[in-house]
């Protein structure tokens, strides 16, 4: 007990280089667990983009790509789904629900959603939270579109704003549908999802703007349909892009998901939602590194200068250390008296990290959801950042035996030479 209680006192007697050393160690311990927390809050945010959804149903591709048109609206869409496979699919005994996707058109930048009035029912996000309206509500005419917290706010929209859809994709449309306009009946509570940056309007809505095209091209002058004679017309979809669906059980999913990629009557392809975004992200998860890369050589650079810090004291306390051997310490009593100031050190800095983090989360978290969408959950620490922790104070204490050596090797006689 003698050594700590001298370390102790040391420490107190440099309290202006202990306390710099201690939050130097303390900064790099809070980065490093503030980036395990984002990196972990990412990776959850991303897996919940979708949730409760059971399968994805679309034209044959590859899953990925299914998922990141359906979902993410990246991407071009290689092939539709008749609508009469939806409405085959959809009369399936074990289904629930289904929701049709209908893409290809744009407003400003923004990819536009043909979906039901169900979408905002069903779809759930982050473990099975409801999409909510900051104003206004759900499409109800056919000409109404409910757009995400991003459009709204890059575009400065409110509920009641008449807005063009485009023709295709990009910042500007082929061909605007000016004279059929929507008006935002709604607009939806920020969710981190792709969702924020969508117009959504009903599949009887793509279908009634492009009801006087003919292979993709617009009409000609003098033949276009006027609005109120669209709203008259039979617009049953004809082809949609894919389909979320609910089944009644989950020991269902493989066999209707079997079902679907065996169809005989065109070739379609059924995901997981969660299997595919785990595929997805060990794709673009590769960030993951790099961020504890930095967070690593940051921890490195601190106690890098604790070392420094001791070393640099060391010329200065070469009296004391020769005092505390003339009194009797041995060599291996100065060692532990340097690798107790140093694994004391390490300790303080790793509890204030800590203590920095939990305040730090505590400030941030609601303006980082509410803006970015990312969800940072506040809870005890994880075995991992345990693990994280007690290597850190390792690492200190192993550390501190550099300077402790240096002062091992000092013999009584060296400690009393004044040098010049």
């Amino acid at each position: 007990m003698i050594i700590p209680r001298l370390s102790v006192k040391s420490l107190a007697n440099r309290k202006g280089v202990a306390l710099l050393t201690i939050a130097s160690v303390a900064v790099s311990v809070m980065l490093l667990l503030g980036v395990e927390k984002v990196r972990t809050g990412a990776r959850n945010s991303f897996a919940d983009t979708i949730s409760d959804t059971d399968l994805i149903i679309g034209a044959r591709s590859g899953g990925v790509q299914l998922l990141l048109y359906s979902v993410f609206r990246i991407g071009e869409v290689s092939n539709d789904m008749t609508w009469e496979s939806y409405q085959d699919i959809a009369a399936r005994p074990e289904v629930e629900w289904i929701v049709p996707i209908s893409l290809g058109d744009s407003h400003q930048g923004f990819r536009v959603v043909g979906t039901s009035v169900d979408f905002f029912e069903r779809y759930r996000y982050r473990g099975g939270r409801r999409l909510a309206f900051s104003a206004g509500g759900p499409f109800s005419d056919l000409f109404d579109a409910v757009i995400g917290a991003d459009v709204a706010a890059a575009l400065g929209y409110d509920v009641g704003r008449s807005i063009a859809i485009s023709h295709g994709l990009g910042s500007i449309g082929l061909s605007e549908h000016a004279d059929k306009p929507f008006v935002v009946s709604g607009i939806l509570e920020k969710t981190g999802t792709p969702i924020d940056r969508s117009v959504h309007i009903s599949v009887e809505g793509i279908e009634a703007i492009h009801v006087d095209w003919r292979s993709g091209a617009p009409p000609l002058p003098g033949q276009a349909i006027p609005a109120d004679v669209v709203r008259e017309m039979d617009l049953t979809p004809r082809v949609v892009t894919a389909a979320f669906v609910g089944l009644k059980s989950r020991l269902g999913i493989f066999g209707l998901q079997r079902f679907v990629n065996e169809y005989r009557e065109e070739a379609l392809t059924a995901i997981l939602p969660g299997i595919a975004l785990i595929e997805l992200w060990s794709i673009v998860g590769v960030a993951e590194t790099a961020l504890i890369a930095v967070s690593v050589m940051v921890v490195a650079t601190a106690f890098l200068g604790m070392v420094t810090m001791i070393l640099s004291t060391l010329n200065e306390r070469r009296r004391e250390m020769a005092i505390l051997r003339a009194v009797g310490a041995r060599p291996l009593h100065v060692f532990g008296l340097l690798m107790s100031e140093a694994g004391l050190l390490a300790v303080a800095g790793t509890f204030a990290g800590v203590a920095l983090l939990y305040v730090g989360l505590a400030v941030i978290r609601p303006v980082v959801d509410a803006r970015y969408g990312l969800y940072l959950p506040i809870g005890p620490p994880t075995p991992r950042d345990l693990a994280i922790l007690s290597g850190i104070i390792v690492v200190g204490c192993v550390a501190g035996s550099i300077p402790a050596f240096r002062a091992y090797r000092n013999s009584v006689a060296d400690g009393m030479i004044v040098r010049t």
